[in-house]
């Protein structure tokens, strides 16, 4: 058995700070924590449990800031959304192995060690399946065993254009599946995944205006009591085409229609005060990529009706635009200050703003992956230490560190252990040699084209 040991002198655990915390672990697990112990194994200052990123499109990391430029027409997600089907449709699998391994790197070196790919790149560039379903699925799985991430893999179901069963466009031949070639690609996915220690399987029809009801319904089903993600309400040109549809908004439509624990609703940014008193009360997880939705003009999620009715969230990375576990609570904080004009909004009573943020994140985002997160005896040894040198944590302790590391650092996380096995020292992901190596051949190559 492999066995390590680790000490803190500060680290978070369910029950709060503690200092001096040892930490045992074996085959990968956490098996014994010891608080106001005496310093032993490999020491480090400030310990904190990675963070679950619940919502990646990893090829998305090789087209950032490629749509920076205005066109002639109001620019919008939708505008955004074509330069991301010109963008894919020159992706090899190659590609997308090299892309995908970049964005896990930077999300270890970011804090992040658990990701959920909701993954809908299934096709050749012209539309036709591979031989292998699960081609493009068994690249993401690659990418994550080598960069050591945990992954909770989605496979895609994308079946229509548009709301009522719509023809898809040319730009989303690569995505299309069938029901029974959706079922080939679960199945194919399963048997991919089980070399992985710890992965979770789970079911993402994309939205209601890529699936019929009884395509989410397959799709639900074939989840086996695996996580359940879908895109919902991002825009409000697909609220109002789901109301022309169906007479009702996304979010109402599902939960009349058996949302529920187990779910994870991404975006759910436009909701009347009903729809998001109704997601609270679910049991459904809230999918939050601040730093995406702010980039693509989506709008600002309703934290405070959602948080008082008893909601819960996670954030995600979505476009991988940046990758900052950081960055992403920052941002969602930040879009509450300005849209209520206070401060501190999502701050629980008699709390720093950065520890509310951190422990729902934590907790929701588990959730939503369909694990377990935090620093206890039978979890994975997923740690994260804090560089406390930085300038910005000087003085700091308990919730200050958290507070200090959200709203005052640019920087990352300093270490990174993923299953115990040390994958960022000083920042650094342990390949990114020759990940950013095989990534700048691709992007070149891309470029060029």
């Amino acid at each position: 058995m492999a066995a390590s040991t680790l000490f803190f002198a500060e680290a978070l655990l369910p029950a709060g700070w503690a200092r001096g915390v040892r930490i045992d672990i074996t085959d990968g697990c956490i098996t014994e924590i010891t608080v106001d112990a005496e310093p032993a194994g490999e020491r480090h200052g400030v310990g904190l449990p990675g963070l679950p990123n619940l919502h990646s499109h990893a090829f998305q990391r090789g087209m950032a800031a490629l749509a920076e430029v205005r066109g002639t027409a109001e620019d919008s997600f939708w505008s955004w959304r074509e330069v991301m089907y010109r963008f894919l449709g020159a992706l090899t699998a190659d590609d997308v192995e090299a892309i995908a391994a970049l964005a896990y790197a930077e999300m270890l070196e970011a804090g992040f060690t658990r990701v959920a790919e909701f993954h809908y790149l299934h096709h050749q560039p012209d539309g036709r399946a591979y031989a292998d379903p699960g081609e493009m699925a068994g690249r993401v799985i690659a990418a994550a065993e080598a960069t050591g991430i945990g992954l909770t893999l989605l496979p895609v179901l994308y079946a229509h254009g548009n709301f009522g069963g719509a023809a898809a466009t040319p730009g989303q031949r690569r995505f299309i599946n069938s029901t029974d070639g959706y079922a080939a690609l679960i199945e194919r996915a399963r048997t991919q995944l089980a070399p992985l220690p710890d992965a979770v399987l789970g079911t993402a029809p994309h939205s209601l205006r890529a699936v019929t009801p009884e395509q989410l319904a397959h799709a639900v089903g074939l989840a086996e009591g695996g996580p359940v993600h879908i895109h919902a309400a991002e825009q409000m040109r697909e609220v109002e085409d789901c109301l022309a549809w169906s007479g009702a908004r996304p979010v109402q439509w599902l939960l009349e229609h058996g949302l529920g624990a187990g779910w994870c609703v991404v975006h759910a940014t436009h909701m009347t005060a009903a729809e998001t008193a109704g997601l609270a009360h679910s049991g459904a997880v809230a999918g939050l990529c601040p730093i995406t939705e702010a980039s693509l003009g989506d709008g600002i999620f309703e934290g405070v009706g959602y948080l008082a009715a008893g909601g819960r969230y996670g954030i995600g990375t979505d476009s991988n635009i940046q990758i900052t576990a950081a960055g992403e609570l920052r941002q969602l904080e930040y879009s509450q200050r300005l849209t209520t004009r206070r401060r501190n909004v999502l701050a629980g009573a008699g709390a720093t703003t950065g520890r509310s943020l951190f422990a729902a994140a934590l907790a929701g985002g588990a959730a939503a992956l369909g694990t377990t997160a935090g620093i206890a005896v039978g979890v994975s040894a997923d740690l994260v230490a804090l560089e406390t040198t930085h300038p910005s944590l000087i003085g700091r302790s308990g919730d200050g560190w958290l507070d200090g590391w959200i709203f005052a650092s640019a920087a990352g996380a300093d270490t990174v252990w993923r299953r115990g096995r040390k994958v960022v020292q000083h920042g650094r992901h342990f390949a990114r040699e020759r990940i950013e190596r095989d990534y700048r051949r691709t992007l070149n190559r891309l470029m060029s084209l």
